[in-house]
């Protein structure tokens, strides 16, 4: 079959079952095999289903998810994101730009303590949206404020994102989560120095000058909060960095950590246990299955020959890896605004990785770089799950908020991927001192 009819046929197919509504695993899946189908016949379809499957699955390195998924339920089910904000509350003293900023740093920190940046967005909705409003925020630009501060989850570790890149092309998780750290502190402030701008052209003058009223939290609640954020903290980043620990260690201690907290604070019950595994079956399923459908359509890409025909197509531009790669920010810009993010990471890398590695780029950079672009696709439309997760909880609507986040997102896209590509040291010397 000519490989023009061919890539029609296989992208017509991608693109209506995406539409259809179907699961990315299933889509993947489905385009896998009839690729295969299409390529080499029937007859190679049993030794891929047969043996695929299972390898991917009993990966030692997809125990990290499901450790670090636990460790954020468990988080979350004790009420410590809540108690963190609080304290964030009482620091800010009523400062407005003070408590966004916070706001946003508290988005970092429980992006790296959890790793679910749905789960954090929601919970910045419920608990900063209202005190942001009070001390002088637009209702939309609170809402921007706590997503951005959610999204922060797709580039702080445990980034779920860079564990699945680390799986696919066989990077230490670890490098990845140590140099994730410098571009993830950029974003943050990107994120702020926007909020402060769209805060100085939006406040109410009438609302400004309102004396904070402190929250009542125990001391002791202080304490344990403080103490549990900062030793998991110090187990995910301090311990990966050291080679004290592996990341899978890492998530394993940081769970039993977080577990020990709810065990104190007295949230442990029945109802605790059933949300918190529950929860974490349900996401690492859903990982595994993608990660399933992926390798069967990566078996397709390759037999196909398509990354070689790409890269034959590309020709001179090769010879410019800059301006690959900034044709490249703006196509995974492009598909994650519209594909959830681990389905592009899965559905992309199989054709680009080998044009990455013949024009010489650091895969580890990559995996980074990839992962900037991933977190601002949790705020951009239409599929910015960080952007619905506030409006569900806030009752702010979703298109407000996305005209503030989008702009957001545009900034850290020019000036954080622009200096990732001009000092890619930003994202490699951290790990290169491991």
């Amino acid at each position: 079959m000519p490989d023009f009819l061919l890539i029609i046929i296989v992208g017509t197919v991608f693109f209506l079952l995406l539409l259809s509504g179907l699961y990315i695993h299933s889509v993947l899946l489905a385009v896998g095999i009839i690729g295969l189908i299409l390529v080499e016949g029937t007859a190679i379809l049993p030794g891929f289903l047969r043996n695929d499957p299972f390898i991917q699955a009993a990966s030692y390195t997809l125990t990290t998810i499901p450790l670090f998924v636990l460790m954020a339920q468990f988080i979350l089910q004790a009420g410590i994101v809540r108690d963190m904000f609080t304290i964030v509350y009482n620091i800010s003293r009523g400062k407005t730009g003070m408590l966004g900023a916070l706001t946003i740093i508290v988005g970092g920190l429980l992006g790296a303590v959890s790793g679910s940046g749905t789960a954090t967005s929601a919970s910045l909705g419920q608990v900063a949206v209202p005190e942001l409003k009070k001390h002088g925020f637009k209702d939309s630009l609170a809402g921007a404020v706590a997503a951005a501060g959610g999204s922060l989850s797709g580039i702080i570790p445990p980034s779920i994102i860079l564990i699945l890149y680390g799986v696919i092309t066989e990077t230490p998780i670890g490098d990845l989560f140590i140099g994730a750290i410098i571009p993830g502190v950029m974003i943050m402030f990107v994120f702020i120095g926007c909020m402060f701008y769209w805060l100085n052209k939006t406040k109410s003058e009438d609302v400004t000058g309102e004396v904070i009223k402190y929250k009542h939290i125990d001391t002791s609640r202080i304490f344990i909060v403080t103490f549990v954020g900062l030793f998991i903290a110090t187990i995910i980043f301090g311990g990966i960095y050291a080679g004290f620990v592996t990341p899978t260690e890492a998530g394993a201690v940081g769970a039993f950590a977080a577990f020990i907290a709810a065990l104190i604070l007295g949230k442990v019950n029945k109802t605790f246990l059933i949300n918190s595994f529950n929860e974490t079956i349900k996401v690492t399923g859903m990982v595994i299955l993608i990660l399933i459908g992926a390798k069967i359509f990566s078996r397709f890409v390759s037999l196909s020959l398509l990354p070689r025909k790409l890269v034959e197509m590309m020709g001179p531009l090769i010879e410019y890896p800059a301006l690959v790669l900034m044709i490249l920010t703006v196509v995974f810009f492009v598909l994650f605004m519209f594909i959830e993010g681990a389905a592009v990471i899965l559905m992309t890398l199989p054709v680009l990785l080998p044009i990455i590695q013949m024009m010489n780029v650091d895969v580890l950079w990559f995996g980074i770089f990839v992962s900037v672009i991933c977190t601002l696709g949790l705020i951009t439309p239409p599929v910015g799950l960080s952007v619905y997760a506030v409006s569900s909880v806030s009752k702010i609507s979703v298109e407000s908020v996305f005209r503030y986040t989008t702009v957001f997102a545009v900034v850290v896209a020019v000036v954080v991927c622009g200096l990732l590509i001009i000092f890619p040291a930003l994202a490699t010397w951290l790990p290169s001192t491991m």
